[in-house]
């Protein structure tokens, strides 16, 4: 018997809200910072960054995903209801 539970609808839901604009931001945001900057030539504590150019675009786009799935994730749960933050604390 599967112990995990199906994700439900809402679940999905609030997921696909957070991550598909926060995804969205990472491509924007990429685009925006590598049109500007090498790099190759970026300084970290004063130390050149070695990895390759591939490495730091990847670790730049998931880092700037994940600040725009934070921004939305606050934006939905600054968007909730009263009523809708009250259900949920008698839950």
């Amino acid at each position: 018997m599967n112990k995990l539970a199906p994700l439900s609808l809402r679940s999905v839901r609030y997921w696909a809200l957070v991550l598909w604009p926060g995804f969205l931001a990472a491509c924007l945001l990429q685009g925006l910072v590598f049109a500007m900057v090498d790099p190759l030539e970026v300084h970290w504590s004063g130390q050149m960054v070695q990895p390759t150019r591939q490495a730091i675009y990847t670790l730049a786009f998931f880092i700037f995903w994940a600040i725009g799935a934070f921004a939305s994730a606050v934006a939905l749960w600054l968007a909730q209801s009263s009523q809708a933050l009250n259900s949920a604390e008698n839950d």
